[in-house]
């Protein structure tokens, strides 16, 4: 008896997992890929003899990858190496305030404490309620379909309801954080954490403080070929299970008949046949550019998106010991720019600057005595700025602040330099807006309002990536890939 086929478009994180696990149901599975390689926003540049993971930085939830090859009956370790980080991240304020984050939860409190004059029991306070938030709903919106009433229902929904006042649902991040916290460092610190899913801590609801749980409880990791390795490490699996990869050949339209999908036409006008289809492409542009004609839930896609990111690749000539993995230097004004990110469709002039360098743990991605550096702020979406113009500042910008901090002429330094805006994530990523996740979380109900993962119009279409549900970063595509094949494993 011939396999059932399934094909999927694209071959971003979800992608791939969704190819994976289809392979494993026994599928025979395709995957399209309008790009030259896999990856999608998880991708790689070299450059000058440097080396940079061009989107995801920050690598939690290691099981997410692991267990794709305990499915399919592989030892994780022969495809795929990653060491847990002793530490988080390292924060510069202006002010000279500093200090490195410890993964231990209870160090992190006594150093953070020492370093900003926050009272430990305040910051002890705080990570208790995320803890609490985390066990009360973090299952029910990472693991669990949307559209399944059971999900509604079950035992774990229906004890975290009658919680949802105390867990912060009515009023935002920040003025929880207002609520419980004493110094602006510490206030800063934890409204950082909605940037991790492109949001405003002054609109999203404080349930999103759940989001440091990930970090401080579960750790952060380093993959051993940095976070492109994800990427290799699945499409090697992908591969050795017998998946059909198509690069260069981008879907122009999935076909459909009578409520059913029944495969995909392809750049080169070829119709290729399929029992299901499975959209890792963001999901507004499905409906706007792969299914024209069919019914749209346009509610849910006009909703607001979220904020985008400008970063550079900065090859720089030395090296800086005071720097780690993971580095922040926080704007003096947060609240402002938030407002010039999500009310003026702007860049302040005062952004706050991320710093990932990779060499520090994987020292071939620069050469000796160099590094790499991944600059990135936050910035607005696409809504046709002057992005030029725009660049060309914050550019200036976050030199000037990083010099000021670091003490030196950073311009002198920088040996080679790429960047990546909203206008080339939207081409090359084919992300509305060129948003990094989706539809923004700035509104209480965001979390239910996320597309679902499988169409609500067509029997056997299904969709995964940062633009659905649960959301976006590496860990929480490759959930969305179990949620929806456990759908189609569902509906065999």
């Amino acid at each position: 008896m011939a396999k059932q086929k399934a094909i999927v478009i694209g071959a971003g994180a979800g992608g791939l997992a969704a190819a994976i696990r289809l392979s494993v149901l026994g599928y025979a599975v395709s995957v399209f890929e309008a790009s030259d390689k896999p990856g999608g926003k998880l991708g790689i540049l070299e450059e000058g003899g440097y080396r940079f993971d061009t989107g995801p930085s920050l690598f939690t939830m290691p099981w997410h990858v692991t267990e794709l090859f305990e499915l399919a009956g592989k030892k994780p370790e022969d495809y795929f190496q990653y060491s847990r980080l002793p530490e988080l991240t390292r924060y510069f304020w202006d002010n000279g305030k500093e200090f490195i984050a410890p993964a231990n939860p209870d160090e992190f409190v006594q150093t953070a404490s020492a370093a900003t004059g926050e009272p430990a029991e305040n910051i002890t306070k705080y990570l208790r309620l995320v803890q609490k938030k985390y066990n009360a709903v973090g299952e029910l919106f990472l693991y669990r379909a949307m559209n399944k009433v059971s999900t509604y229902t079950n035992p774990k929904a229906l004890k975290a309801y009658p919680q949802m006042p105390a867990l912060g649902l009515f009023k935002s991040m920040a003025k929880e954080g207002e609520q419980l916290l004493q110094t602006p460092e510490m206030k800063q610190y934890f409204n950082r954490f909605a940037t991790y899913n492109g949001s405003d801590p002054w609109q999203v609801p404080a349930l999103l403080s759940v989001i440091p749980y990930l970090e401080h409880y579960q750790g952060a990791y380093f993959p051993a070929k940095g976070m492109y390795g994800i990427t290799e490490a699945l499409y090697q699996l992908s591969t050795d299970l017998g998946v059909e990869f198509h690069f260069n050949n981008k879907v122009t339209k999935i076909n459909t008949s009578g409520g059913n999908t029944t495969g995909v036409t392809d750049c080169y006008q070829t119709h290729h046949p399929a029992d299901i289809t499975v959209c890792n492409m963001d999901v507004v542009n499905a409906y706007k550019y792969l299914l024209p004609t069919e019914k749209h839930p346009t509610k849910l896609l006009n909703q607001p998106k979220s904020s985008s990111a400008l970063i550079f690749y900065w090859g720089i000539n030395r090296s800086f010991p005071e720097l780690g993995l993971h580095n922040i230097f926080f704007s003096n004004d947060y609240k402002a720019e938030f407002e010039s990110i999500f009310k003026d469709a702007n860049i302040g002039a005062d952004p706050t600057v991320y710093i990932n360098i990779t060499s520090k743990l994987k020292p071939d991605d620069a050469p000796e005595g160099c590094e790499n550096w991944f600059v990135m702020i936050n910035v607005p979406n696409n809504q046709s700025q002057d992005w030029d113009a725009l660049i060309a500042e914050a550019r200036k910008n976050i030199i000037a602040k990083l010099s000021n901090r670091l003490g030196v002429n950073l311009d002198h330094h920088i040996v080679t330099e790429r960047q990546l805006d909203p206008r080339t994530i939207e081409s090359k990523t084919s992300s509305a807006q060129g948003a990094l996740y989706g539809i923004s979380s700035n509104n209480r109900m965001a979390a239910f309002m996320r597309h679902q993962n499988k169409s609500p119009y067509l029997k056997n279409l299904y969709f995964v990536g940062g633009s659905v549900h649960p959301g976006g970063g590496v860990p929480l595509a490759l959930a969305s890939a179990k949620i929806a094949v456990g759908l189609v494993e569902e509906g065999r």
